[in-house]
């Protein structure tokens, strides 16, 4: 999906009642991952909310 992988990084912030992913791209990759009309990363958010619902647990997909 990326041009760059070895400029990912995925981090996780943990909050009081939300967990946060934070996801770094490098620049030319940020529209790839959003995807026309935020298509992808809707899919992306979808998979982690539901495997987080899971365990019981809040997370939140952003890229920064």
């Amino acid at each position: 999906m990326v041009s760059k992988p070895e400029d990912v990084k995925v981090a996780m912030v943990e909050g009081e009642r939300t967990n946060r992913v934070e996801v770094t791209l490098a620049t030319d990759d940020v529209g790839k991952v959003i995807g026309r009309g935020g298509r992808n990363i809707d899919a992306i958010r979808a998979v982690v909310r539901a495997a987080a619902l899971k365990n019981h647990d809040r997370v939140m997909v952003e890229i920064v």
